[in-house]
């Protein structure tokens, strides 16, 4: 590895370091900042792993503990161990071990680990812990705890870090690997230059090519499972209840989801003028929700718009009728604006309210935004902060 020094236009190697003589521990440093940024260890772009517990010790009948535990968007389970300079030669049978005892985790349990670690959190920094089923929700895109596939059977990861990798370590992973046993090994090499110091996290097990192959044939596997019955029944009602929402739209004044598909999830997008920013509709058994999503590849947009949008608030909010809720999101890509109302979403009863509900709400909000929105397309031409948006919006 190298630095680049545009002054000179040459090129100085970085020194490869060990953990140890920077004096680095595998508890206080690397695993806290794994805890803190656990993207490093995504398996594929924007994948997001959120951290639900450390120094796991909860399991029955043993004083083991694992060094971090997370959660990934599938709602699998993610087992994290980091050795530092040397695997070892026992970690595959430690992470293994860890994995058997998650498994038998249930739902509730999850959680109840996932708020232990925030009050925890809460504690060390002095403010009040955050509810962990709403966070764990809102991860996993989800309405409620019963509707998530939740730590399911073999659905366990495994993640081992270390900076050097044995050869019983490496030839176990590669075996597991044919029995379905998600297991990824990442080298973590810290390197310096003069006093900056510097990390490198590398995926070596499986490769990337070889990660692709394994995904595919995973979600070709999981394709070809048959939904559970809550699944199916969610997916028929929302279905059920899309197309009647969409045949209302079709008949007022909003022309926004002329285009749009009934689909099984539980919102519908329509575009604002803007590329990945756009109008969306909520469905969910206790709620619905109409708002623009800024959701951008590029965070930095969103924001831009959004605190365009949030200058203007008085006289969007004067416009649209109602205070709207602005949820600036700083810790995701995503910012929202938008407006919802508590029903029973599930009871067919409530449906005709419910749909005129999102018909007049997304009419207001889109005649209350069409204005600012194309004033903030135009200031983010200007900020040249997104160029591919503004180009797809013309």
């Amino acid at each position: 590895m190298f630095k680049i020094d545009q002054a000179s236009n040459r090129i100085t190697p970085l020194e490869a370091k060990r953990f140890g003589e920077l004096g680095f521990t595998e508890r206080k440093h690397l695993q806290e900042w794994l805890e803190n940024y656990p993207q490093a260890l995504a398996q594929s772009d924007g994948e997001e792993l959120l951290i639900i517990q450390k120094e796991f010790d909860g399991f029955d009948d043993t004083r083991e503990r694992l060094d971090l535990l997370a959660i990934d968007k599938d709602g699998n389970l993610v087992i994290i161990e980091n050795k530092l300079d040397d695997s070892g030669r026992d970690v595959v049978w430690q992470a293994l071990k860890y994995a058997s005892y998650c498994a038998n985790l249930k739902k509730q349990q999850v959680v109840e680990i996932f708020q232990r670690y925030l009050n925890q959190k809460a504690q060390n920094e002095g403010g009040e812990p955050a509810d962990a089923e709403k966070l764990l929700l809102e991860f996993l895109q989800a309405d409620d705890l019963p509707s998530v596939q939740l730590n399911t059977l073999k659905s366990q990861r495994l993640i081992l870090v270390a900076a050097h990798y044995r050869k019983e370590v490496t030839n176990t992973v590669l075996w597991l690997s044919q029995f379905g046993v998600n297991c990824q090994c990442f080298k973590v090499t810290p390197w310096q230059a003069g006093d900056e110091l510097f990390l490198n996290v590398e995926q070596i097990i499986p490769t990337p090519e070889a990660s692709d192959f394994m995904i595919g044939m995973m979600a070709k596997e999981a394709e070809e499972k048959s939904a559970s019955h809550e699944q199916k029944h969610r997916h028929t009602l929302r279905l059920a209840f899309w197309e009647q929402t969409l045949e209302a739209f079709g008949r007022s004044d909003c022309s926004l989801f002329n285009n749009i598909s009934p689909a099984k999830d539980h919102w519908l997008n329509a575009g604002s003028g803007i590329s990945g920013m756009g109008y969306q509709l909520i469905f969910g058994k206790n709620e619905v929700r109409v708002g623009l999503s800024l959701q951008s590849s590029r965070p930095e947009a969103n924001r831009f718009v959004f605190d365009q949008l949030e200058s203007m608030k008085l006289q969007i909010e004067t416009a649209f009728g109602n205070e709207l809720v602005w949820l600036p999101l700083p810790d995701k890509i995503a910012c929202r604006i938008q407006y919802e109302k508590s029903v029973d979403g599930y009871n067919k009863a409530n449906w005709p309210e419910m749909i005129q509900w999102l018909v007049e709400h997304m009419t207001r909000l889109e005649q209350a935004l069409s204005g600012p929105l194309e004033k903030a397309r135009q200031e983010l031409r200007t900020a040249n902060l997104n160029k591919e948006a503004v180009q797809d919006a013309e």
